[in-house]
């Protein structure tokens, strides 16, 4: 595959987590808890990744690769958490530009570990990214915004784990068959959610089977689906270029509520949207001319 193929199979996985808004709003007006919702993704979403490596060919990992890989998978389930946490104090528009600072989280781990600089360009395409976040939320059209430290604290540590879940990706056990990995890494956030959301829904028959739609549809685009194409393409991107490339779910929260929820949109939300992909273009005409990350580190580790 071409490095654009990464690319885009990255961008893709950014794209799913932007349609699990809608669905959880929908969700919780037909009356469902947070916990009911955010328990019911993950335990469908680790059920349907599992049933997915019955169907594939088997490969034997160690008992230390599997350990890594589901510990790997605590940032992926304490991001929901902390974001709902920064949610209960701060407006939704706001605690998304706070998650938003993944992006340039993303390159700082990635020039912290990896020792990859980021460059002039990549720069530019993340204040492009900042920016049209803040514009696409809508902040500096909104009567009333409430910040608090607390979804302050809450809202940068969602940011921070999804960042550390994005580097973990693209660097832990690479050689691991894409479907095996992905349903290790969503074991591990199954369980730290569960720890957080004890799943009692489970024994409530009328409840299981009411959220059964929402938590399945939120299981394949938030628990099954941004691992396995993480877990494809974030080895040859890099850390760096996957937190941009994954940017597109800003976009598609927009999108999603117009066309699904019929909410209004406004002008600077759409150039917000415009901005944003932008960022994501440019910084991925950037790295497409050049040799993939992947095989730099290849390079100079020979």
């Amino acid at each position: 595959m071409k490095f654009w193929h990464y690319a885009l199979i990255v961008f893709l996985g950014g794209c799913c987590y932007g349609i699990l808004s809608t669905f959880v709003k929908l969700a919780y007006a037909a009356g469902f808890t947070v916990s009911a919702v955010t328990g019911a993704q993950y335990f469908f979403g680790v059920v349907l990744a599992w049933l997915a490596v019955l169907f594939t060919k088997k490969k034997r990992l160690t008992r230390r690769q599997i350990t890594k890989l589901i510990l790997s998978g605590i940032p992926f389930g304490a991001t929901g958490i902390f974001y709902y946490q920064a949610l209960q104090t701060l407006n939704a528009s706001l605690a998304i530009v706070f998650l938003f600072q993944f992006v340039w989280i993303g390159a700082l781990l990635e020039w912290a570990f990896h020792k990859r600089k980021p460059t002039k360009r990549k720069l530019v395409s993340i204040g492009l990214l900042l920016v049209g976040s803040v514009l696409a939320a809508n902040i500096f059209f909104q009567e009333s915004l409430t910040l608090s430290w607390q979804g302050t604290v809450w809202g940068m540590l969602a940011a921070c784990s999804f960042s550390t879940f994005v580097f973990l990706s693209s660097s832990v056990e690479k050689e691991a068959p894409p479907i095996l990995k992905s349903a290790l890494l969503s074991t591990g956030g199954v369980i730290t959610v569960f720890l957080v959301f004890p799943p009692t829904f489970l024994f409530d028959m009328d409840v299981l089977v009411g959220v059964f739609p929402y938590g399945l549809a939120l299981g394949v685009f938030g628990v099954v689906l941004p691992p396995l194409l993480f877990s494809i393409g974030m080895p040859h991107v890099g850390s760096g270029l996957g937190t941009i490339l994954t940017s597109s779910e800003l976009p598609v929260v927009l999108i999603m509520s117009s066309l699904v929820l019929a909410e209004p949109i406004s002008l600077p939300q759409w150039i917000g949207v415009i901005i944003i992909l932008l960022g994501i273009v440019s910084s991925n005409l950037r790295a497409g001319s050049s040799n993939p990350p992947s095989l730099k580190v290849q390079k100079s580790a020979g």
